[in-house]
């Protein structure tokens, strides 16, 4: 994959995002499975939704995305969605292993 800099043309471009994209749904994937296995370990329904994490998660993320020179904003919305999504599958999982 061609750096940003050493692009020729959209088509360098296009084909270094897809890349990207894909790395990212693979990420998210793999995050995804560590969540539902996380489920295990609650002792509680409330356990799951574990505001404090939340919190420290949207911060550091936030923290990261400024390091890195992109929008704090734009990182905290898209932690804040994913999380909340998150959250609510590994109720599901939760509830169905412990009934």
């Amino acid at each position: 994959m061609k750096t940003p800099e050493k692009c020729r043309n959209m088509e360098d471009i296009r084909m270094a995002i897809d890349r990207i994209d894909r790395d990212i749904v693979s990420s998210i994937a793999l995050r995804a499975k560590y969540v539902t296995s996380a489920a295990q370990f609650k002792v509680n329904k409330a356990a799951v939704r574990d505001e404090k994490r939340v919190r420290q998660v949207i911060e550091s993320k936030a923290a990261l995305a400024e390091k890195e020179g992109i929008s704090p904003d734009l990182i905290s919305g898209i932690y804040e969605m994913m999380i909340n999504f998150f959250i609510d599958e590994e109720i599901k999982e939760w509830e169905k292993e412990k009934s």
